[in-house]
């Protein structure tokens, strides 16, 4: 089974106020990237946000505290693995999901928080946090001998109001 997470913890200091709840063709962010993670998995999470996941082991550890807290649930839950997409991208070509989808570990290598991964390496990405002070996604993907997958397409990641009014 797969559980699909949305990393929506950020603070979105550059959008200057909540950029999931942010209207793109006249829905937020956050339930576009919900429609998207449900198309490919059998649930869907938020991590980062009240009422959703928590990310782990606490706060403020960026895309990897969002994962561990992602991968720590889907193990607790019985899912096999995880989709991690982020709440800023609403545009996700259908192909680069599919080829993440066909391996997991596996990540998108021009935005490594998209990636595939399984719900077994929640521990090890614990303690890498634990240990670490090197908060880098692609860090730990090549560190776990994650696959790089390009995407096919250029991706339109929306980190300030611009960005949003120009997809």
């Amino acid at each position: 089974m797969i559980l699909a997470a949305i990393l929506a913890g950020g603070r979105s200091s550059r959008f200057g106020r909540d950029k999931a709840a942010a209207l793109f063709a006249g829905r937020p962010l956050l339930d576009h990237m919900r429609d998207l993670g449900a198309d490919r998995a059998d649930a869907v999470v938020v991590v980062g946000r009240d009422g959703g996941v928590p990310d782990l082991p606490g706060p403020d550890l960026g895309p990897l505290g969002g994962i561990a807290g992602a991968l720590s649930h889907a193990a607790a839950h019985g899912f096999e693995t995880v989709l991690t997409l982020p709440c800023d991208m609403p545009r996700l070509p259908e192909a680069l999901l599919d080829a993440l989808l066909r391996r997991a570990p596996s990540y998108c290598s021009e935005a490594p928080v998209i990636g595939h991964w399984p719900a077994k390496l929640a521990p090890e990405l614990l303690a890498h946090l634990a240990i670490s002070e090197r908060r880098s996604v692609t860090c730990w993907a090549r560190a776990i001998g994650a696959l790089p997958i390009a995407s096919p397409a250029p991706l339109a990641n929306v980190n300030t109001p611009a960005d949003l009014a120009a997809l």
